[in-house]
């Protein structure tokens, strides 16, 4: 299946900050491909080369296979991480007075249907609560029916009702046959979404693939999880050291343990072996929790810092 879009060695400087180093990497029609990133990281630059709002220092952008043209502009639809309305326009006139900058657009209910606004088409958009207000914002950037869309951090804010509500609204549009290129810095919601990430930092892709490629290449461990206080006094849980870890574990070594806050996650290889050890220096199971690793713990493998900072 041929790529709806190639990117090949994108550059972007500012002065002295390069923005963007050098990516490249190619989108399948009819998916969701991920930028994963901390704030900073050259997503949003990224997203507005390829959007032809930003030029490019260097680097090659191509749209079915060829440079892009006036088509480009009429077939993707762009949701910013910010976007000012008419605050006095009710949404059936925002959504109106956008219909006149396309020759060719969804009719509106189809547009209320697909985004959710039944409930409050006849509101101004100043009324409108941080979750509606997005939901607008989506139905605008496919307004001119896309076959491309862009979504630059579309749930930043949101409260977690309204960020899941949002997640079914892109899942409903790649079941529509879009592409989708979203820009986010929530682990979670680049697992539940994507089906293929470029993980970014200072610039650079540091690593590619599908959510679970990616893990199952980085990880053959679990973290066994428990509260500090359930720790006899006495014992540093940094003087742990499990001897589950497999020989050769290499980037893994038995006993790494992290401290966060009041919780400890132990690296272990075999739970029931990290359990009996635990057991054997008296610690309290009754916090005991067994995860597998996240985007998050990948990103702090590969970086050295947290997803989030």
């Amino acid at each position: 299946m041929s790529a709806i879009l190639q990117v090949r060695s994108l550059t972007k400087h500012f002065k002295d900050v390069q923005a963007v180093n050098g990516l490249s990497f190619a989108i399948e029609p009819g998916t969701c491909f991920g930028l994963l990133g901390p704030n900073g990281a050259g997503k949003t630059t990224t997203i507005e080369m390829i959007e032809g709002i930003t030029e490019p220092n260097s680097g090659e952008i191509l749209y079915k296979g060829k440079p892009r043209d006036g088509s480009f502009k009429l077939e993707t639809g762009i949701q910013f991480q910010s976007t000012a309305l008419m605050d006095y326009l009710t949404v059936t006139e925002v959504l109106d007075l956008f219909s006149h900058l396309y020759p060719r657009v969804l009719p509106r209910q189809q547009l209320a249907d697909l985004c959710h606004l039944g409930d409050f088409l006849d509101q101004p958009a100043a009324k409108l609560s941080g979750g509606q207000r997005q939901r607008v914002l989506l139905a605008l950037a496919l307004i001119n029916d896309p076959q491309l869309v862009f979504l630059d951090e579309p749930t930043t804010g949101l409260d977690p009702q309204s960020r899941r509500a949002f997640w079914q609204l892109i899942e409903d549009i790649k079941s529509a046959g879009k592409t989708v290129v979203l820009t986010t810095h929530y682990m979670d919601e680049a697992e539940q979404l994507c089906d293929r990430l470029a993980i970014i930092d200072h610039g650079r892709i540091i690593a590619e693939g599908s959510p679970q490629q990616l893990l199952q290449q980085h990880f053959d461990y679990v973290f066994v999880c428990i509260d500090r206080q359930d720790f006899p006094a006495h014992l540093d849980p940094a003087t742990l050291a499990p001897s589950d870890a497999p020989a050769g574990a290499g980037a893994t070594p038995p006993g790494v343990v992290a401290v966060n806050g009041s919780q400890v996650a132990i690296k272990s290889h075999a739970v029931e072996e990290t359990l009996e050890q635990l057991i054997q220096q008296r610690v309290k199971l009754n916090s005991l929790r067994v995860r597998n690793p996240t985007l998050d713990d990948l990103f702090l493998k590969l970086t050295g810092h947290s997803l989030r900072e």
